[in-house]
């Protein structure tokens, strides 16, 4: 998920040497024998709205493998919550206290929960060679598994998002040739997280001809007036919008007081969720938003955590409004890629717990096809995807388009494709360049 990602780096270095004494392995060994899923929390802090669905899916869906099925294969999962409050610094002590396992369960991945420490943990997680996770939320570069080995930004990107964004507009158009002289602006939270599509819009813009715009709205976002008066004047005729938090309905209310039409503005995968409408009451009706993790009830494994974990009170979820919503689903998603992976690597090295290494092996060779998501009941929730050791993203990214109409999302699209070619020259580029800068020889992986 975003973050400002302005200390990350600097996080990460300074607390090198304060983390040593937290990553001794515990002594302990009660869940030997089982699989370590470090749950880094933000329950508390500005952006505790967003995980608390978020982290009831991913509850829920692990809870459902060791309660229904009876682990992984057999391999029951060890949930440890650690409470980062979406700052950095906390987030690399959950980091140091999990790397190496816990209490007899050994770790396979780390799933950090944000854009900003998954950068933080960019040398760590090579240096300690432990898999770092970012569904939704990685790092486009890291893509590049040969510069990259051990992180993974699955199913989608800020740049692939971009795209699909551009797609959708030219559909809207007429075609891709009816975009020369269309004017989109992308309003953007002014962190790492938010200038991450500035490149590749701009790469589009000279591709197809449309008038690229970036205006920056400072940390948290609650003043927009002078923005959205810049939008208007500048004769937009699309808003991309890359909020994050409040910034998201506040922008959606000041769209509306300048007399931009909500149907216009696309909200970005973090502008999406059902908490990012609704607070801004009837003028988010039409609002758009880009979606990897499509909210509804009607999928069958959503139907079955409700019968098998939440009306048997077993939910980590205590505000049944919630469950269903694109934020809850994106946690049963989330915990999805995690199981998967467990499979995958059960199938190589036997039905036991994974080691970070073998975890990696795992990632990148995961493959969730047509015919595998159906079987796990989530056709619809989960587009199609397949790692390789030197694709550490996948070799599918798609999002579907969704629409709120006053009180839920609604499916404008089905799943829309990223040209996965568009940008891949560039982005072997700069990971290359990373690799220069740090002195890394790229190696493709083999199996």
């Amino acid at each position: 998920m975003p973050s400002t990602f302005l200390k990350a780096l600097a996080v990460a270095a300074g607390l090198g040497l304060a983390g040593l004494s937290a990553s001794a392995p515990a002594l302990a060994q009660d869940h030997k024998g089982e699989q370590l899923y470090p749950l880094f929390t933000y329950r508390t802090g500005p952006y505790a709205p967003s995980f608390i669905p978020f982290g009831a899916g991913n509850r829920d869906y692990l809870n459902y493998i060791n309660d229904v099925e009876g682990g992984v294969d057999g391999v029951k999962i060890f949930i440890q919550e650690c409470e980062t409050a979406y700052e950095i610094e906390r987030g690399i002590e959950c980091y140091e206290r999990y790397k190496n396992g816990y209490d007899g369960a050994l770790t396979a991945a780390i799933y950090p929960h944000s854009s900003g420490l998954d950068v933080a943990l960019t040398d760590k997680a090579r240096i300690d060679k432990i898999p770092i996770v970012s569904p939704g939320g990685g790092q486009n570069i890291a893509t590049d598994g040969r510069v990259f080995p051990y992180q993974y930004p699955l199913i989608f990107d800020y740049w692939s998002e971009a795209q699909i964004v551009v797609d959708f507009i030219a559909q809207k158009a007429g075609g891709y040739d009816k975009l020369k002289g269309v004017k989109i602006a992308t309003l953007y939270h002014d962190s790492g997280y938010g200038r991450d599509t500035i490149e590749p819009l701009g790469i589009l813009s000279k591709k197809y001809g449309f008038t690229d715009i970036q205006i920056p709205v400072p940390h948290p976002g609650e003043q927009q007036q002078a923005q959205w008066q810049q939008i208007r004047s500048a004769g937009a005729d699309w808003v991309f919008l890359r909020g994050w938090g409040v910034m998201t309905p506040v922008a959606i209310k000041t769209a509306a007081r300048v007399g931009f039409p909500a149907d216009h503005i696309i909200g970005d995968i973090w502008s999406g969720s059902e908490d990012d409408a609704r607070p801004a009451g009837s003028v988010a009706k039409g609002y758009l938003a880009v979606s990897v993790f499509p909210p509804g009830t009607d999928y069958d494994i959503i139907k079955t955590l409700k019968e098998k974990i939440v009306d048997a009170g077993k939910s980590d979820l205590k505000d049944k409004a919630k469950f269903g919503t694109v934020y809850y689903n994106y946690g049963v998603i989330e915990a999805i890629t995690f199981v998967e992976a467990l499979r995958v690597g059960h199938k190589k090295f036997g039905n036991r717990p994974l080691t970070a290494e073998e975890g990696r092996w795992a990632l990148e060779n995961l493959s969730l096809d047509d015919k595998r998501i159906a079987e796990l009941g989530a056709k619809g929730l989960i587009s199609p995807l397949k790692t390789t050791p030197d694709n550490h993203k996948g070799e599918t990214i798609a999002a579907k388009i969704i629409q709120w109409d006053g009180a839920k999302w609604n499916a404008l699209t089905d799943w829309i494709k990223a040209d996965s070619t568009l940008f891949a020259d560039t982005i072997r580029a700069k990971a290359a360049a990373y690799a220069q800068e740090k002195g890394i020889t790229p190696v493709a992986q083999t199996n």
